[in-house]
């Protein structure tokens, strides 16, 4: 059995009763079904970077972030180390997020271009984000069975959202891969079978069941510093997931 800190219920059972957005985050903030994960993201809360060896770092599960009945999701990897389980909030306090969220404000899509603190008043804009693992991983890879325990907390996050969710742009292939396991448990149809395959700018849709599904490279330093992703790219995939949401 799968379990989560204060009792042993197992995951799936966990996230599937949560009743709302806030109990679900506060559910998935508590969670400790990962061993590996957990030893890690709470080592590097405990031993900090030099930069913020004042800060306490948050060193937990990282929640989603956005309103309830968002037309456009954001689905990442995992909270950087010294990101989201620092700070607490997806995206926020490291480099992907600063890419991140620059694009979201040109988008239209936030109130402001940075997000440096859970409180620094960044409000998105019918946009909820989210990631497929919950705990920062080491060396920014977790393991398929990890996102597979991760995946309820994903797939009740998505319920609740509920019908009003039209697109959901993937960060990456991993997160690519990680969305086709929502069919079965949220919209009750397979996957489709073979998966289609990640690109960027790739659309994916399974006719009249759910949201569609838009690809990106992920924000990573690597992909940004490499010109792999760059402002227009991101910008592109925004305006497009803009149109499929009816928010253009």
């Amino acid at each position: 059995m799968t379990e989560s800190a204060g009792g042993t219920q197992p995951v799936p059972q966990r996230a599937a009763t949560a009743p709302d957005l806030g109990e679900l985050d506060r559910r998935i903030s508590d969670c400790r079904a990962c061993p590996r994960l957990v030893a890690w993201r709470e080592e590097v809360a405990a031993t900090r970077r030099a930069a913020f060896r004042d800060q306490e770092y948050w060193g937990r599960p990282v929640p989603g972030m956005g309103p309830p009945g968002a037309r456009l999701a954001i689905l990442g990897l995992a909270p950087a180390a010294h990101g989201g389980n620092r700070t607490g909030r997806i995206f926020t306090g490291d480099r992907s997020g600063d890419v991140l969220f620059a694009a979201l404000y040109r988008a239209g899509l936030a109130n402001q271009p940075t997000s440096v603190a859970r409180d620094d008043g960044l409000e998105l804009r019918d946009t909820r984000i989210f990631a497929a693992v919950r705990c920062a991983p080491p060396d920014n890879k977790p393991t398929p069975a990890e996102r597979d325990t991760c995946a309820p907390w994903l797939h009740r996050e998505i319920e609740l959202i509920g019908p009003t969710l039209r697109v959901v742009v993937a960060l990456g292939g991993f997160a690519w891969a990680a969305w086709w396991s929502a069919f079965p448990r949220v919209y009750a149809h397979p996957a489709p079978t073979p998966r289609p395959a990640f690109g960027h700018g790739a659309l994916a849709r399974v006719a009249g069941v759910g949201p569609a599904l838009l690809g990106c490279y992920h924000v990573s330093q690597q992909n940004t510093f490499t010109g792999r992703l760059t402002p227009t790219m991101l910008d592109d995939v925004l305006a497009r997931a803009k149109e499929l949401a009816g928010l253009a």
